[in-house]
């Protein structure tokens, strides 16, 4: 899939596969935490995220009511380069921190009620008002990845 790493470039990481799938986010707590109108996350197992160089620090932030989630972040530009939400087997690595985010496109907008007006979604791409049954969207590749993680 590709490298990337943080804005100082104390941090690197290698994605050793392809995503299982590419999330656009609309959600309010990834709006707040990224100051932006949406984050793009590559859902992808842990244990296909290789670090290269640096040891990105573990953060926990609030995310909703009373749960938190871990953002690893680098611990000299504070740059966010992935995180977990629920499962410790997978990651959410922030596609701008890839050396060519470009070459990412997202298989599917999450969270769309909270939306901002004037992003419009692209015609095609499968768009939720909350999450989705992955069994519904992500490609058969991908539903045998997930199966084999939840069988370890």
């Amino acid at each position: 899939m590709g490298e990337g790493g943080c804005a100082c470039g104390e941090v690197r990481y290698r994605l050793t596969a392809e995503p299982l799938i590419v999330h656009c986010c609309h959600c309010l707590n990834c709006q707040r935490q990224t100051g932006s109108a949406f984050v793009v996350n590559v859902m992808i197992e842990t244990d296909r995220v290789e670090l290269l160089a640096g040891e990105p620090v573990p953060i926990d932030v609030p995310r909703g009511s009373s749960t938190t989630q871990r953002i690893w972040r680098c611990a000299s530009c504070q740059i966010a380069v992935y995180s977990k939400y629920t499962s410790g087997k997978l990651r959410f690595v922030r596609a701008g921190t890839l050396d060519e985010p470009a070459g990412v496109e997202p298989d599917v907008h999450i969270y769309t009620r909270s939306k901002v007006p004037w992003v419009a979604l692209p015609e095609g791409v499968p768009a939720f008002h909350s999450y989705y049954d992955p069994e519904k969207v992500w490609r058969a590749e991908s539903l045998e990845r997930l199966a084999a993680l939840k069988r370890r």
